[in-house]
C-alpha cells in the first residue's frame, strides 16, 4: 500500500510530466490501434481475393490482363506506397496479369494512354488529376470507339476523388476504401457513364466525368488553402474576403445550348452514313454566303437556342451531366475553369455530352443503393 501511495504522491508532484506521458501513450494506443485495425482489412480482402484466384480456368482460357496507370505523386507522394501495400497484393492474389506503369510528370498519362495496347481491365490508381488525363488520352485515341468498351476501375489514391462516391460506399478510412475499390474491379460490376467533351478553339478536346465549373465560388474555392491557419473557419473567411475585394463580380458571356432531350435507349452504336461530296459542297456555299444571324447556330442541322452577350453577375455557372446533348459557348470569359477539380485557362469552349461512353467498376452495396427507390 505505501508502494502505491509513493506512485501517486510522484504522479501528484511531477503533474506536468505525468500529463505529457498519458497524452504521448494515448496517442500511440490510438495509432497501434488504427495500424491492427488495417491489417485486418487487408487480410480480410486478401483472403476474398484468394477465392477468386482459386477459380479453375479451361486450359485454352488466359488470365485476365489489367492494365495499371499509377501516379506515385498523388496524395502527396504517398499513393505509391498505399498501392503497394492495399491494391496490388489484392490483384496479384485473384490471379490477374498486372501491369503496372507509373507516370513521372503531369500530362504524362495522355500520351502513355495514346501508346497502350489492348487490355482486358484499365486501372487508374490516383486523383481527378490522373483520372481525367487517362480518360483524355482514351478518348483522344483514333481507335476509341474499340477502348471505350474497355471496363475502367478507379482506385482513389489522390487528394481528391470526386468519382468515388459514385462508385463505391465511402468511409472514413483510406485502407478500406482502396481495399473495396479494389474487390469491386475483382467482382465485375459495371456501371455506363457519361461523359462531357470540352474543346476550345485552337486545341483538343478534353474529357471530364464531374462536370464544368466558373464563376465566383469556384475563385473562392482555389482559395481557400491561403486561410489554412483560420482552421474550421477557413472557408467562411475565404468568401469573406473575396466579398470585400470584389462584388457583385460581373462577367460577359455568350451562352449558346441546346433544348433538353431524352436520353437514348441502350442501343449498339450506329454511326450516321456521311453525306455525298455534291450535299456537303452546296452547304459550305450555303453558309458562306448567308451566314445565320447573330443569337443563331446550327450543329449537325440543329437548331440551338443562343443567348445574345450580355452583362449578369455570376455567382456559379456548372455544367453538370444531366441531359442528352449539351453544347455551351462562353465568350468573353475570364479567369480559370475548373474541370474535374483541374484548373484551366477560362477561353470559349464547346460543351457536349457524351451519352453512356465509358463503363467503370462498381460495388454491388453501391449498385442496390442507387437502384433503390
Amino acid at each position: 500500500m505505501a508502494r502505491v501511495m509513493k506512485v501517486f504522491r510522484t504522479l501528484r508532484n511531477h503533474w506536468k510530466k505525468s500529463t505529457f506521458a498519458v497524452c504521448v501513450l494515448s496517442y500511440g494506443g490510438y495509432w497501434l490501434y488504427g495500424k491492427h485495425c488495417d491489417s485486418v482489412l487487408r487480410r480480410e480482402a486478401c483472403l476474398v481475393a484468394r477465392e477468386f484466384g482459386r477459380q479453375q480456368i479451361a486450359p485454352q482460357e488466359r488470365l485476365r490482363k489489367a492494365t495499371v496507370i499509377l501516379n506515385p505523386a498523388a496524395c502527396s507522394g504517398k499513393a505509391n506506397n498505399l498501392f503497394e501495400k492495399n491494391a496490388a497484393p489484392i490483384l496479384h492474389l485473384a490471379g490477374v496479369e498486372v501491369t503496372v506503369v507509373k507516370t513521372d510528370y503531369e500530362g504524362q498519362a495522355k500520351k502513355l494512354m495514346e501508346l497502350m495496347e489492348q487490355t482486358d481491365m484499365l486501372i487508374v490508381a490516383g486523383g481527378d488529376g490522373t483520372l481525367q488525363e487517362v480518360i483524355t488520352g482514351l478518348l483522344r485515341r483514333p481507335d476509341r470507339d474499340t477502348f471505350s468498351n474497355t471496363p475502367i476501375g478507379f482506385i482513389p489514391l489522390g487528394s481528391h476523388n470526386s468519382l468515388s462516391p459514385s462508385l463505391h460506399l465511402l468511409s472514413d478510412n483510406k485502407v478500406k476504401d482502396i481495399t473495396s475499390a479494389t474487390l469491386s474491379i475483382l467482382k465485375g460490376e459495371t456501371v455506363p457513364l457519361d461523359v462531357l467533351q470540352i474543346k476550345g478553339e485552337k486545341e483538343q478536346p478534353v474529357f471530364a466525368l464531374m462536370g464544368l465549373r466558373w464563376g465566383a465560388f469556384r475563385d473562392v474555392a482555389a482559395t481557400i488553402s491561403k486561410y489554412w491557419y483560420l482552421g474550421p473557419l477557413k472557408t467562411n473567411a475565404a468568401h469573406w474576403f473575396s466579398t470585400l475585394r470584389e462584388w457583385p463580380l460581373v462577367q460577359q458571356v455568350s451562352v449558346s445550348y441546346l433544348a433538353p432531350s431524352l436520353r437514348p435507349p441502350d442501343l449498339p452504336p450506329y454511326k450516321p452514313p456521311r453525306p455525298n461530296l455534291i450535299y456537303r459542297i452546296i452547304r459550305r456555299l450555303k453558309n458562306y454566303w448567308n451566314p445565320p444571324d447573330i443569337g443563331e447556330c446550327r450543329i449537325n442541322d440543329s437548331m440551338m437556342i443562343c443567348a445574345e452577350p450580355d452583362s449578369f453577375t455570376v455567382g456559379e455557372f456548372i455544367i453538370s451531366v444531366y441531359i442528352y446533348i449539351c453544347v455551351v459557348i462562353s465568350q468573353g470569359t475570364g479567369g480559370f475553369f475548373n474541370i474535374d477539380n483541374e484548373e484551366y485557362d477560362a477561353t470559349p469552349v464547346e460543351v457536349r455530352l457524351l451519352p453512356r461512353k465509358l463503363r467503370f467498376f462498381i460495388s454491388a452495396e453501391r449498385r442496390e443503393q442507387l437502384l433503390s427507390p
